[in-house]
Order: structure tokens, then sequence, then C-alpha cells
């Protein structure tokens, strides 16, 4: 069947479908787990295309006490630690290992949000915690997004796929691609890591098929980061270079990940658009999807900008009278898309 010019050819409308299928059908046993979808997250050296929280339901609504924002890793240095009674911050709290003058702007922050006590002994400052900071992840699943997983596309992820296994940030690894219908998905053929998942969906009925189950991955050892590879090819003889990670140091950045992902959710890609053009649309299939009126696609985010040569804002009359409730469509899109992310936030 040939599909080209169809919406679902866009790697990015089978992301946003992939977001959806997780809402909907994880976890894949039979396990309590609360879920949370995010897109687009990562660290400095790598970027998920989707992640799936899996979070203890009771710790993930007490969670909701610290607010939608998130906690950055100075905000859970101060709020992780902080006792239960009145005590000087530097008696409490461990060795940052940077100045206690940038701790002292986090207490402050902290304070102004409403997760800590503070309160002033003479020229100390003593603090106590309002909640105990529970642990509310379980397991972070990475899944990468790509509908067309041909030869050349697996060599494109296949380093990235390696680095994932090697640093264990992830519990599991995943690579979602197209149903195609045959014997064997095309993506068992090529040699991606054995580590990986393999998951078929189908984006337009969201039916999907575990192809190759993933390999629970050392979260709580040490991780290996990849630096740089050999060049490759029969003469080649060099070693690779890598660095090991401290298991506390990936704890910590797992959880800096999470509180990302809490605070964004994956309904925000109208962030990083121009909803305020007359010709942004948002069309529902089982979930709101982006629509250009103008190209007749499901557009991207790279498309859907100032430099879009169709791209026409909002006549001011339809902001200015509350048009048709209030603001503009543009503003009502975005209020649409930020109402849906708040309710897989349970407790807010």
């Amino acid at each position: 069947m040939n599909r080209a010019g169809t919406e679902s050819e866009s790697e990015f409308h089978f992301e946003l479908r992939t977001c959806r299928w997780a809402e909907r059908e994880w976890p894949l046993d039979s396990s309590d787990a609360a879920i949370l979808v995010a897109r687009q997250l990562g660290t400095k050296r790598r970027r998920w295309d989707t992640i799936v929280l899996e979070c203890d339901p009771d710790a993930l609504r007490h969670r909701a006490k610290f607010g939608e924002k998130r906690l950055d890793g100075d905000l859970l240095h101060v709020v992780r630690n902080a006792p239960e009674e009145w005590t000087y911050y530097r008696d409490c709290l461990p060795d940052p290992g940077y100045p206690w003058r940038y701790v002292r702007e986090s207490i402050h922050e902290a304070d102004d949000r409403g997760v800590l006590e503070t309160r002033r002994n003479g020229n100390r400052i003593e603090i106590r915690r309002k909640w105990p900071y529970r642990e509310w992840v379980r397991r972070i699943v990475a899944i990468e997004n790509k509908p067309d997983l041909d030869a050349s596309a697996a060599r494109a992820l296949r380093p990235q796929l390696e680095y994932d296994v090697a640093m264990a940030l992830a519990d599991e690894v995943w690579v979602a691609t197209r149903k195609t219908g045959e014997r064997i998905e095309p993506a068992l053929l090529e040699r991606l890591p054995v580590e990986a998942g393999i998951l078929t969906l189908d984006p337009d009925s969201l039916e999907s098929e575990v192809a190759w189950y993933p390999r629970r991955l050392d979260v709580d050892g040490p991780g290996t980061r990849i630096l740089e590879r050999p060049a490759g090819g029969p003469r080649d003889a060099s070693p690779a270079q890598f660095e090991y990670v401290d298991p506390e140091v990936k704890a910590r950045k797992r959880l800096e990940i999470a509180e990302r992902a809490y605070e964004r959710g994956w309904r925000s890609f109208a962030d990083t658009m121009r909803p305020d053009c007359r010709h942004f649309e948002l069309r529902s299939a089982g979930q709101f999807l982006p629509w250009c009126a103008a190209k007749g696609c499901c557009q991207t985010a790279a498309e859907c900008s100032s430099r879009c040569s169709h791209v026409e804002p909002e006549p001011p009359a339809w902001r200015t009278r509350g048009w048709p409730i209030e603001g503009g469509p543009g503003k009502r899109s975005k209020t649409l898309l930020e109402e849906r992310r708040r309710r897989r936030r349970p407790g807010l």
C-alpha cells in the first residue's frame, strides 16, 4: 500500500500518536502504576522522542503539593533533605559541592513557592519542610519514534540506542515504528541492540504489537558514557573512548528528567508553533492534533513558524473582543491543550 502523501508520513505526527498510544495502553503489564507521558526530553547529550514515567499512584498525587512547576536540581537538593524540625540549613543539608550562596538562593526560591518554611534565628537561616518529598517515579521508559525504519535510519539510530544501553539512564529503551503487516517486520531484520524493544504501531488505528521485548537495564549501577567511537573499517583498530558515571549522578539526573516531564507533559507543541496564525487549527482524532488549513497537513514545529510564507496573524478584533469566548482561536487552542495536560497530573 502506498502511503505517500498521507499525514501519517510525518514523523512528528507519528510521535504524537505514539504519545497517545502510551497514554491509552501503558503499562503493558497488569501493574497499578500511574503514568505520565512527555516528549522531546532528556539530557544535554541525549534527547528522547517519548518518555513514559511509571509512577506510584499515591506518591504522584502527593507530588502535586509541590505545585505544577518542576523542581530543578538545586531545589531538589533543598526539599529532599529539609528536616522535620527547625534546623540551620548548613547543619541539615549535605554539602552541595558548590558555594553555599547558591543554596541560600534555592532556599528563598522554595520559600517563595510555598514548598519550604524558613525563619531567621539571629544571622542564621533555619529551614523546616512542609511535606516529605516522596519517591514518586518507579521506572523511566524511553521510546525512539521511527515510522520508516529502513536500513539507513537504523544505521543512524543504532549509536543512539547503544549509548542508551551503555548509560542505562532509562529502565527500558524501545523503538516505535510503523506496522507494515508483513510476516516479519522489517525492524527485526535491522542491526539494532538486542537490549532495545521494538514496538510496531498503526498511527491511524493505534493498534500495536510488541515485536521484540526489551531487557531491563541496570539503572542502579554505574553508567558507561561513550565519548568517541572508532571510525570503522577493516583496518581501524582504535579503541572507543568512554567514562563511567556514578550511580548517584544517574539517580539525580533521572529525577531531574522526571520533574521536567511533570511540568511539561507532551501536549506542549503549541508552545513551539504559531497558534495565533488564522490557519492554525486543532483537529480531533481521539486527541487534538495540529493542522494547517493553508497547507492541508499536520504541520511540524519547523514548518509552523514565523518564516512560513502562509503565516497570517489573527485579526486584532478576534483577540480584543474575546472571540469566541476569551481571546482568539490561538489562545483557545493553547487553553484546551493545557487543560488536557493538567488532567494527567493527579491532585492538581
